[in-house]
C-alpha cells in the first residue's frame, strides 16, 4: 500500500483515501477497525437478506469518522479534538 508523501492519504488501485489518524493508541485503532469490520459484514448480511442496511452503515460511519477517514480532517484537529473522536467511537460503537 502506498501513501501520500505527507501521510494524510493511502493510494489503492490508483484512488487517494484518506489515512486513519496516526495518533490513535493501536489498542484503540486495532478495536474500531474490529468494529468496522463487525458493521460491513451487517452491511452485507442486512443486503442479503433484505433487510434495511440503514443501521449497520450507520455504524459504519461510525467507526470511519472515529478513526479519522470521514469527517473532519484529523490533521485539522487538535490534539485533544482527535482523542474524543476516537474515545467517543470508542463509546458509542461498544455499547
Amino acid at each position: 500500500m502506498e501513501s501520500t508523501d505527507d501521510g494524510r492519504y493511502v493510494v489503492i488501485d490508483g484512488r487517494r483515501w484518506r489515512a486513519t489518524d496516526p495518533e490513535i493508541p493501536e489498542e484503540a485503532a486495532a478495536r474500531l477497525r474490529k468494529a468496522l469490520m463487525a458493521a460491513r459484514r451487517d452491511v452485507g448480511a442486512a443486503l442479503r437478506a433484505d433487510r434495511d442496511p440503514a443501521p449497520a452503515r450507520a455504524r459504519v460511519q461510525a467507526a470511519k469518522v472515529a478513526l479519522g477517514e470521514r469527517g473532519t480532517p484529523w490533521w485539522e484537529q487538535s490534539p485533544d479534538e482527535r482523542r474524543e473522536r476516537w474515545e467517543r467511537g470508542l463509546r458509542d460503537l461498544e455499547a
